[in-house]
């Protein structure tokens, strides 16, 4: 079975873990401010706090922005359910943007005509997360303006986008956004097994989100409320999480970094391969936005059903008989079960559901060969002309 997307583990990574293995800090020693930054000077940001996971860097970037309970947090219907739940953890409550039907990303255009009804309803988003889906950016420049116009902040969600570009610059230098997160899970363009990361150009917010990553505590005495007992000291200041990374993976992470540009110029050239080789086939291939260099985390295609007399669940069920892994991101988070307890239904965001009746990701990492690049162009056509 060719995967949807696998890790690339070579002997500099194993020898950087095995380092930290014979260290002296298992968890919290020099590799994890290092990892921090790498990544924040790569990208071009002032301040980076690698955690545990994504999901925890959205956790606490929606607490260090002051989401809470009587906020709203909106987003996009396509991504996975962690750009949504953040706000949910914080109490507050959320809502979603349907998608520009050539990006797939969060539409400027219909978040402008949402904020315009929300604000004569007197219910404008406190944060808005801007997800930059298979690692292309979303209109960042649109949005940012709209956070201008209306008040909002924002989080770009790049769990998909590390080493890709938005208007020449790194996504994560955080020129149009507030805080930026990072994923590093084994399926991305770049691996600490498990593990995420919040930049940001603000000294409070880094501050806080420090803070938060760590249960809340300080040894930093000016954050203490009075002269320290003694060197031992510390002192919870907020309530905060154990949400740390460990030495392990941040040298894993360190030594990732090091081919991140490679990565993605190899997602880029088998993009370009994919496209070539798809394009007599009846399938919609992914378009990029000139302002746009993506990290192509993943590579979708849309089905162009009419022409192919076969359904989704049929395309998808063939290519997995044919030993293609494909895979499908993702399910609209307002159809979960969960959420249309909320009242959220069928219908709400139609170009997100009709994106799902049609997407279908193919096997997308950076060590694909040619040669199983080949065998999944022949088991589309073989399934799309049966």
């Amino acid at each position: 079975m060719i995967p949807y997307g696998r890790q690339d583990i070579t002997q500099a990574d194993i020898d950087a873990v095995v380092g930290v293995l014979q260290s002296d800090f298992l968890t919290q020693g020099p590799q994890v401010p290092l990892f921090e930054k790498t990544v924040a000077e790569h990208v071009g940001a002032r301040h980076a706090l690698a955690v545990n996971s994504a999901t925890s860097a959205l956790h606490i970037a929606c607490l260090a922005l002051g989401l809470g309970p009587n906020d709203w947090l909106w987003t996009t219907p396509i991504t996975f359910v962690a750009s949504a739940n953040c706000g949910l953890y914080c109490g507050a409550q959320v809502d979603f943007v349907d998608i520009d039907p050539r990006t797939y990303n969060l539409c400027p255009q219909a978040l402008e005509r949402k904020l315009i009804t929300a604000q004569a309803a007197g219910r404008l988003p406190k944060v808005v997360v801007a997800v930059h889906l298979c690692g292309q950016p979303c209109d960042m420049a649109a949005i940012h303006a709209l956070g201008q116009r209306f008040g909002f902040k924002i989080i770009e969600d790049a769990s998909h986008a590390i080493g890709g570009k938005y208007k020449g610059e790194f996504i994560g230098s955080g020129h149009f956004s507030d805080i930026t997160v990072f994923s590093f899970h084994p399926v991305k363009i770049i691996t600490t097994a498990e593990g995420g990361m919040a930049l940001t150009n603000n000294p409070e917010l880094a501050n806080k989100m420090a803070l938060l990553r760590s249960h809340g505590i300080t040894r930093d005495t000016a954050q203490m409320t009075h002269t320290p007992d003694g060197p031992w000291y510390y002192q919870q200041v907020d309530l905060g999480f154990n949400y740390r990374m460990t030495e392990l993976q941040a040298a894993l992470g360190v030594s990732q970094m090091a081919r991140l540009d490679e990565y993605v110029a190899r997602r880029h050239e088998l993009a370009a391969r994919y496209d070539a080789l798809l394009a007599d086939l009846p399938v919609v291939r992914p378009w990029q936005h000139p302002d746009s260099y993506s990290g192509l985390h993943l590579y979708v295609i849309r089905l162009q059903l009419g022409q192919i007399g076969k359904t989704h669940r049929q395309v998808f069920d063939s290519l997995r008989e044919r030993g293609i892994g494909v895979n499908l991101h993702y399910i609209p988070v307002h159809t979960q079960p969960y959420y249309q307890q909320m009242g959220f239904k069928a219908g709400d965001f139609p170009e997100a559901e009709h994106y799902y009746a049609e997407a279908i990701s193919l096997p997308m990492f950076q060590t694909m060969s040619e040669a199983q690049q080949d065998q999944v162009i022949a088991a589309l056509s073989g399934t799309l002309k049966l």
